[in-house]
């Protein structure tokens, strides 16, 4: 699904519930747009936290980032190699690029090993308990968002 198909359908999804009666929850995937490589505002207008964001990252059940990356705590145990390090990425890239990236990296970069962690549509090998729903819910992704992003110091 292209891009601004997604966030079409999103809207779509969005507007049906408000126009039920209904307000979007964290079930439903909240409208987000694409503005070149960033979604440049929070996903449903959520603030993050920062210390939620980082139990997230470090949360080998929920967002499980160091099975790929290197965070910027050397004690943690187990941190992968494949993905690029966290430790600065605060100075590399801004909020809205690092949403986007969460949200679903492959926009960027079709051939990435990176999941989505917010798109439910076109997923493949998907545990039953998992299908249609997101990976990390919009105050999730905000949570980490603000995480990475206070990380400055590489």
């Amino acid at each position: 699904m292209s891009t601004a198909v997604g966030v079409m359908a999103r809207l779509a999804l969005a507007g049906a519930v408000l126009a039920s009666g209904g307000a979007l929850t964290a079930s439903a995937l909240e409208p987000y747009a694409i503005v070149g490589d960033a979604i440049p505002r929070p996903i449903g207008g959520l603030a993050g936290n920062p210390a939620r964001g980082n139990a997230v990252l470090r949360d080998r059940e929920r967002g499980n980032c160091l099975i790929c990356h290197q965070g910027a705590d050397p004690s943690e145990p187990f941190q992968g190699t494949i993905g690029p390090s966290l430790a600065g990425v605060g100075s590399r890239l801004d909020a809205g690029q690092i949403r986007l990236r969460l949200v679903d990296a492959s926009t960027l970069n079709p051939q990435t090993v990176m999941p989505p962690y917010f798109r439910t549509e076109d997923l493949h090998d998907v545990a039953p308990s998992y299908r249609g729903k997101p990976a990390l819910s919009a105050q999730e992704i905000e949570d980490v968002v603000s995480y990475l992003a206070s990380l400055r110091t590489p």
